[in-house]
C-alpha cells in the first residue's frame, strides 16, 4: 500500500465546540475508504508484536478505529461509556475536564488479571480522558500494552499523563 499523507484527510473546523478552538474533524478520513484503512493499518503495525488480548477504546469516534483494529489484531473490543450507558454491573472513574467533570464507566467483568491491553481514541488533547481509562483497566488488573491515537495535538502535552506506557499516534500537530 502506498503511503498517504492523513493530514490531507483532517479539516479544521474554527470556533466549534466554542470559540477559540480548531476542531480537527476526521469525518473526511472515515469517508475515504483508502484513508480508514491506511488509518486502522498504522495503528495495526506499531502493536502487531505487542500480544493484544483487548482493545479499549472510549465513545464515540474511538470506537470507530478500535473496533476495526481489534480485527485487524485477532483481539476483542471492550467499550468504555459514559454514566449510564452499560447493561450490566460497571466499574467507574469521575474525572476533570476543562469546564467540569465527567464519569466514565467499563464492564467489572471486561479483563481478567494480566490480560494485554491496547487504549485507542481517535484524538490525544490534553490526556485527561485517557489517563480515566488507564484508571479503568488498571483496576481490573489488567496490563497496558500500548496506546494508539490517530491525532496527537502535541502542543497540548496530553502525552505527560501517558508516562510509562508506549504511545503512537498516526497524525502530529
Amino acid at each position: 500500500m502506498a503511503a498517504i499523507d492523513l493530514k490531507k484527510f483532517v479539516r479544521d473546523i474554527p470556533d466549534f465546540p466554542k470559540p477559540g478552538i480548531i476542531f480537527k474533524d476526521i469525518t473526511p478520513l472515515l469517508k475515504d475508504p483508502a484513508a480508514l484503512k491506511a488509518s486502522v493499518a498504522l495503528l495495526a503495525k506499531a502493536f502487531r508484536k505487542e500480544k493484544i488480548k483487548y482493545v479499549v477504546a472510549v465513545e464515540s469516534r474511538g470506537f470507530i478505529f478500535a473496533s476495526a483494529l481489534a480485527c485487524c489484531l485477532g483481539a476483542g473490543f471492550v467499550p468504555v461509556r459514559k454514566k449510564g450507558k452499560l447493561p450490566y454491573k460497571t466499574d467507574s472513574v469521575t474525572y476533570d475536564l476543562e469546564y467540569g467533570a465527567d464519569t466514565l464507566e467499563i464492564h467489572v467483568d471486561a479483563f481478567k488479571k494480566g490480560d494485554r491491553v491496547l487504549i485507542v481514541d481517535d484524538l490525544l488533547a490534553t490526556g485527561g480522558t485517557v489517563e480515566a481509562v488507564i484508571r479503568l483497566v488498571r483496576g481490573q488488573s489488567a496490563r497496558i500494552a500500548g496506546i494508539g491515537f490517530i491525532i496527537e495535538l502535541a502542543f497540548l502535552e496530553g502525552r505527560k499523563k501517558l508516562k510509562g506506557y508506549p504511545v503512537y499516534s498516526a497524525i502530529k500537530y
